[in-house]
């Protein structure tokens, strides 16, 4: 009977074994090599690239001045007086501007009636319509925000020239045209740039989907070409399960701590991402969090009879899984059900915690739920790993019992 010190030595002869296998795995598979880590450098170096321009300026407009006085004419000029939008048209009636707006060449109209400055001279209440197209909604906010802006200052302005008009002073006509002063404060995003608020989601997803299906075509690759026999050590018959799934596991974190560092690190100062938080809340949260993802993958490895398979299943889930996280859509938005189905996925977790940490410079105390969450998911998907790599590797061990039978009766048979 073999001692303890004999097993724990046999069991890192496999663990090595396993490890040098899948690094010989993936770096002899161009496609692997190009989902588990190339993809990570291309994915997160395009989409901030393309979010590099972080906030919407000069949004072209069309102005329909009816009234053509000196007050309307004021008013369009402080259209562009923001950096927001711009005056790109002054159209004679709405049809002109109807053609321009479904040309995409406009994507907001200002109607100022004929009667603009008779009502503001005469005291009386002027109307001014806006006209947004909100089906970009980056276009409506722009728009929508720069010229209710525009309105509001003119409106307070000529509110406070009546009013000194009729003899009041100075002082309390700005009291009672302005009654509240306040000072807006944009914290972790001073610039309320896109790239800013959805990048930091972004790149804790892509880490999540390309170790899914980076594991899931390897797993396929080895169930399709029956290579599990190939990793079992001198003098065994058979793999043991957690052996196998611990060295598959310290390859992939070997590889994703390197990756993930680049990416969570330099990526972010090239880029000009907020880094605010301290480095070991950080690790806090990144360690479990590619634990849970990489367990995760090797346990939907072992359901993957071909390579192929991985990407079928997997690469559309991306969209979905950024949706249930709460990132790009507050989870107030969609059914509590349903966000507490994406707690299932380690990305969910992962990006509360880490933007809350690295954007907003938040304590370790402050996500702590989500730590305890993301280790949860380890534990629950590594005991998943363990149970889909036993099966597939009894499975492996019948079918090769088979073949050798099949072997002798035809030998005995001759």
């Amino acid at each position: 009977m073999k001692s303890i010190k004999e097993y724990i030595l046999l069991y890192c002869r496999q663990i090595a074994s396993i490890m040098r296998n899948e690094y010989r795995a993936i770096f002899a598979d161009p496609g692997v090599m190009l989902v588990i880590i190339f993809a990570i450098f291309i994915y997160s170096t395009l989409y901030s690239f393309g979010y590099k321009n972080e906030v919407l300026q000069n949004v072209p407009i069309a102005v329909i001045d009816d009234d053509n006085t000196y007050a309307s004419r004021k008013i369009t000029d402080s259209f562009n007086a923001g950096p927001n939008t711009y005056v790109a048209y002054r159209v004679p009636d709405m049809e002109s501007a109807k053609s321009l707006f479904f040309d995409h060449e406009i994507y907001g109209v200002v109607y100022i009636p004929k009667d603009y400055e008779k009502n503001l001279t005469g005291g009386m209440q002027a109307n001014v319509s806006i006209y947004c197209d909100a089906s970009y909604f980056l276009m409506y906010r722009q728009v929508f925000q720069e010229i209710v802006a525009s309105l509001s200052t003119s409106g307070a302005m000529v509110g406070f020239q009546r009013l000194v008009a009729k003899g009041i002073n100075i002082p309390q006509a700005k009291a009672v045209t302005q009654p509240v002063l306040y000072q807006s404060h944009n914290l972790f995003n001073p610039y309320l740039g896109y790239g800013t608020f959805i990048m930091p989601a972004i790149i804790i997803v892509i880490l999540q989907q390309t170790a899914l299906i980076g594991i899931g075509m390897i797993g396929g690759t080895w169930r399709e070409y029956n290579l599990y026999e190939r990793l079992i050590p001198a003098g065994r018959d058979r793999l043991s399960t957690i052996p196998t799934v611990l060295g598959k596991a310290l390859t992939y974190i070997s590889i994703y701590a390197v990756t993930a560092t680049y990416v969570l690190t330099v990526h972010y100062h090239l880029f000009g991402y907020p880094m605010n938080g301290s480095l070991l809340n950080c690790i806090a949260v990144i360690v479990p969090y590619l634990l849970a993802a990489i367990f995760l993958g090797i346990a939907l490895s072992t359901l993957f009879p071909r390579r192929e398979n991985s990407l079928c299943w997997l690469l559309w889930t991306s969209i979905p899984i950024l949706l249930l996280s709460g990132a790009s859509l507050p989870k107030e938005c969609f059914p509590h059900w349903l966000y507490l189905f994406g707690k299932v996925f380690p990305s969910s977790s992962a990006i509360s915690a880490y933007i809350r940490v690295q954007s907003m410079g938040a304590s370790f105390e402050n996500i702590i739920g989500e730590v305890k969450t993301l280790w949860t998911l380890v534990f629950v998907y590594a005991g998943l790993a363990v149970i889909g790599m036993h099966l597939v590797l009894h499975n492996d061990l019948a079918r090769r019992t088979l073949d050798r039978l099949r072997r002798r009766r035809k030998k005995a048979a001759k």
